[in-house]
């Protein structure tokens, strides 16, 4: 399965596309997309959908990631971060992909074992998971650990799925599995 991480803003969005087989992640890719400041709000909206339809058509994912925005203290940048983190989700889903979106507290937990790491934790994390990976910025970071997020997530589903019966629901029922 190859996803998409998209970690959202208007002046840059960061995005890393890995390949996950079972546990194994490679990386394939990672880098910004930047919107022009001095352009009108629409136009560099239209920026943004058109450098994540341009990643989505270069690297073929099959299915996506975004972080989910939390609230900072300018009302305006919360709302212009929050049109950046729509236009994220729609370009993939427009492309016809399976879009999960995470928590920042859910990717780190994810990637680094807890909640509450720093982005030099989650960067350094993210080296370590994906050898080779030369990651470009602090956004291309996020973005892959938001991809890795997702693949062992999606893994996480698919192995509950087999054979019928959830395994945490088991654990609860006090039954073994045979």
């Amino acid at each position: 399965m190859r996803v998409l991480g998209l970690d959202p803003g208007l002046r840059r969005t960061g995005w890393g596309v890995i390949d996950a087989e079972g546990t194994r992640l490679v990386h394939v890719a990672n880098g910004v997309i930047t919107s022009d400041d001095k352009a009108e709000l629409a136009d560099r909206l239209v920026q943004l959908h058109r450098g994540i339809e341009a990643v989505i058509a270069a690297q073929e994912p099959d299915e996506a990631a975004v972080e989910v925005s939390l609230a900072n203290k300018n009302p305006a940048s919360t709302l212009k971060l929050g049109m950046a983190r729509g236009i994220a989700l729609l370009t993939p889903a427009l492309a016809g992909l399976l879009v999960g979106e995470y928590l920042p507290m859910i990717v780190k937990k994810s990637v680094v074992g807890t909640g509450h790491a720093t982005k030099e934790q989650v960067q350094m994390m993210v080296q370590r998971l994906l050898p080779g990976c030369e990651i470009k910025n602090a956004d291309s970071a996020d973005a892959l650990a938001l991809a890795i997020c997702h693949a062992h997530n999606r893994e996480t589903d698919r192995k509950w799925s087999r054979g019928g019966e959830d395994p945490l629901q088991m654990a609860l029922a006090g039954r073994r599995r045979r």
